[in-house]
């Protein structure tokens, strides 16, 4: 929602990341879109979400090592759009409807690659400094993750995109985290059986996660846009699907929001709102400061006043 109504002239209109792969094991109640994606195009479109470094790089400034040689790739993709644009068109009169009902959904596809082609060169920046073209996966979490955080910030930085998602792990994920003295899969602890040393581990996992959101902050607030920092300007939202991974419970669910929306938030504060308060009326409230008005977001009853 956010994207349609504010990513529209930005290169991407979103960025879907992921730390974990997709999987095609899923629980029989539920699709595998439902553990795969956090961010959906429309109720019935989930995002992919891309968890290789290289690709994201690739996907925000080009394929090439060097700026010329990205910016050489560039015309020549655009070239190859012209000349596919210009036989579908051609073929499109002989077409029975229903194969030309497909051949125009394709023929949107196209025009929003061009589309964002043509964004990506109007606004390269000069001034921006890249980080080198990442390798691939890298084999730590810290390092992946913070590699996926980096290529988030330049994108907003760049207006490449103004709308991300990242999503550290799926629902039942089994991750472990070596770089805590934590050895227990995070599912696993979720569920402590209330046994004071299991929440007390849980807890670590969490402060360490905790950690990571914190870097991203940082790296949005230490870069100056405009008269306040790239933070001053955005919104971020921190959390997760339960309260008690114990229990399955959703309330009271924590979460946190980053930022202040150009000064339409004020931080440093705690809020309580009555217990079953829905998430998307948090979305919706969200989405109002954003500029972006909707009556209703999901399931939402009404609008947070944050």
């Amino acid at each position: 929602m956010a994207a349609r109504h504010i990513g529209q002239d930005t290169p991407l209109p979103s960025l879907e990341l992921t730390i974990e792969e997709a999987v095609l094991a899923c629980e029989a109640s539920f699709s595998c879109a439902y553990r795969n994606s956090i961010s959906w195009k429309s109720p019935s479109d989930p995002l992919p979400m891309q968890n290789n470094p290289r690709l994201v790089f690739e996907k925000l400034f080009g394929d090439g090592s060097s700026g010329a040689e990205r910016r050489a790739r560039r015309q020549q993709s655009r070239s190859l759009l012209d000349s596919v644009m210009e036989q579908v068109a051609s073929l499109q009169k002989d077409l029975a409807p229903r194969v030309r009902r497909r051949v125009t959904q394709y023929l949107d596809d196209v025009r929003e690659v061009e589309r964002r082609i043509q964004r990506a060169e109007a606004s390269v920046r000069e001034d921006l400094t890249l980080p080198e073209v990442p390798a691939g996966v890298p084999p730590t979490f810290q390092e992946h993750l913070k590699l996926l955080m980096d290529l988030q910030v330049i994108a907003l930085q760049s207006e490449i995109t103004r709308v991300s998602t990242l999503m550290f792990a799926r629902l039942l994920s089994s991750a472990t985290y070596p770089e805590t003295t934590i050895r227990d899969p995070f599912h696993n602890l979720s569920h402590h059986s209330n046994d004071r040393g299991n929440m007390d581990r849980f807890a670590q996992l969490n402060t360490y996660h905790m950690t990571k959101f914190a870097y991203f902050v940082e790296k949005l607030k230490g870069i100056p846009d405009g008269d306040g920092t790239l933070l001053d300007h955005s919104l971020v939202l921190y959390g997760s699907s339960l309260s008690d991974g114990n229990q399955h419970n959703f309330s009271p669910l924590p979460l946190v929001l980053a930022g202040t929306a150009s000064g339409q938030v004020k931080g440093g504060r705690h809020l309580q709102f009555p217990k079953d308060t829905r998430m998307s009326n948090l979305l919706l409230a969200m989405l109002d400061k954003l500029g972006v008005r909707q009556e209703s977001f999901g399931d939402s009853t009404g609008m947070l006043t944050i």
